[in-house]
């Protein structure tokens, strides 16, 4: 049913945003609302451009004044309005109103949606660029269960007129998508930015939910925005949804772990819990304002130049199956992560990492690219008093453990060292587990998937049940890429 009221889709093709307005308008079937709050109603007006929308358009509304907007979707909690309570409010209560006042009678085959944006354009000062909800709940068969997507966007033009137009051509893109490729989410991904340049506006946060999009894995299509250059950093919570970073990380001490998590062992769980340990005894840091980042970088991911989707999937269920939150960012230097924290938060934030990484950190050849190179890259990692808590290392053949006092970096780098280690920006965690220092997590992979024995030993119990009761990691093994800090 669904596809003939919908019709076919060229996906080679790229319509203009007007033949893509006008497409919908000519559809006699797709009926809904508009309804967008604080950058004017720009997706509408494509489709008053495009003509033919009098069979289309139920109703548009822009209900700028607060108090007026509260007395039609109910005050939020926290009194913003910007927020994506505010967007599910919104497009739940247009919804409702469609179904009332429209006859099902008379109207048998009618596809409905409503879509709705509540967005702030950059300010008159140019400090904040501006961001917004966007969201569409819609239909693909008529009398059918409604479907949602909901996006967050932050805006990346110095020109709110600008940012209008861009707004406009999303709103448009992704109305269209949702009728012309509801199949196939991937592809909606991609759609939203036709006639949109990556340096226009930046989508960090999508969720698909509702009948058609019961097998969408929220997080692999946060996965998605990342490969196709959606954004830099994409977050998910245990419960396995997309959450918006900005909220999550607004005004916390961060501390942030990186790692390939594949699969989680022991000794990552011991640098955690250590490195927990440090954080909330550092002077300007309240335990109850603590946010834990378990950090994945997208060339961590590849496998051979390649993406497995699977083998993410695998990392991602173990992480939140602990309760953690995870950052999947296209961050390879670590100064780009804290440079991307700051945005969000001005408080204390840490890294806890191992000696390896460490070492890369001291290595000049992933500054080259800096015009003040391994000095500018410092100056932006340990910005607000950034510390580093480390883990030791145990060599295999020697035995020797690796702190930060006998840690060696190249000779030209030694002084630099010793300018942080010794002005409190690297602290070595002291009561590690000396037991687990010979977990590796490629050996432990390499066993699983070798269906050896005794991998068990090196992660929890209940990590390790997950794997065999789930069939994760069983992919014949690859060897990660190396990549650089």
């Amino acid at each position: 049913m669904a596809i003939k009221i919908l019709g076919d889709r060229d996906f080679e093709s790229k319509p203009s945003i007007q033949n893509k307005a006008l497409k919908i308008n000519l559809n006699k079937n797709i009926y809904g609302t508009f309804a967008e709050i604080g950058a004017g109603q720009e997706t509408v007006r494509n489709f008053f451009r495009a003509g033919g929308s009098s069979g289309t358009i139920a109703k548009t509304m822009s209900a700028y004044d607060k108090d007026f907007s509260d007395a039609i979707y109910g005050e939020e909690p926290d009194k913003r309005y910007v927020t994506e309570s505010r967007l599910h409010k919104m497009i739940d209560h247009e919804m409702e109103l469609i179904e009332r006042r429209i006859s099902r009678e008379k109207h048998p085959n009618k596809l409905f949606f409503t879509y709705a944006n509540t967005v702030a354009t950059i300010d008159f000062a140019k400090r904040y660029k501006g961001h917004g909800w966007v969201g569409l709940k819609y239909q693909v068969e008529p009398g059918g269960g409604f479907n949602k997507i909901v996006l967050h966007l932050r805006f990346k033009e110095n020109d709110a007129r600008l940012q209008q137009n861009t707004l406009g051509i999303l709103g448009t893109n992704l109305i269209y998508a949702a009728y012309y490729a509801y199949n196939n989410p991937k592809q909606i991904l991609k759609d939203l930015f036709d006639h949109i340049d990556v340096d226009q506006v930046e989508v960090d946060t999508i969720n698909f939910s509702g009948p058609q999009f019961k097998d969408v894995d929220n997080r692999l299509m946060s996965l998605h925005l990342l490969r196709n250059k959606m954004t830099e950093a994409v977050m998910f919570s245990p419960d396995g949804n997309n959450v918006l970073p900005a909220k999550v990380l607004y005004k916390k001490n961060v501390l942030a772990l990186r790692g390939s998590f594949r699969p989680v062992t022991k000794v990552n769980l011991d640098i955690y819990e250590k490195s927990l340990e440090l954080f909330k005894k550092e002077r300007k840091v309240k335990e109850k304002n603590v946010q834990v980042i378990f950090e994945i970088t997208l060339s961590n991911l590849r496998s051979k130049g390649e993406i497995d989707e699977e083998d993410f999937l695998d990392r991602a269920k173990l992480l939140c199956s602990l309760g953690h939150t995870v950052l999947i960012s296209n961050f390879q230097e670590y100064y780009k992560l804290v440079e991307y924290l700051s945005e969000y938060t001005k408080e204390r934030m840490a890294l806890g990492m191992g000696v390896n990484n460490l070492v890369d950190i001291f290595d000049e050849r992933y500054y080259r690219d800096l015009s003040g190179g391994i000095l500018e890259a410092f100056g932006k990692l340990f910005f607000k008093d950034l510390r580093v808590y480390l883990y030791p290392f145990k060599d295999e053949k020697t035995g020797e453990i690796t702190t930060s006092e006998n840690l060696k970096v190249h000779p030209r780098m030694k002084e630099l060292y010793k300018f942080f280690k010794y002005n409190g920006r690297v602290i070595d965690i002291e009561n590690y587990n000396k037991d687990i220092l010979g977990i590796f997590s490629n050996k432990i992979l390499q066993m699983i998937s070798n269906n050896e024995e005794g991998w068990e030993d090196a992660l929890l119990e209940e990590t390790a049940n997950m794997i065999k009761d789930q069939n994760l990691f069983h992919r014949e093994y690859q060897e990660l890429e190396n990549v650089g800090f």
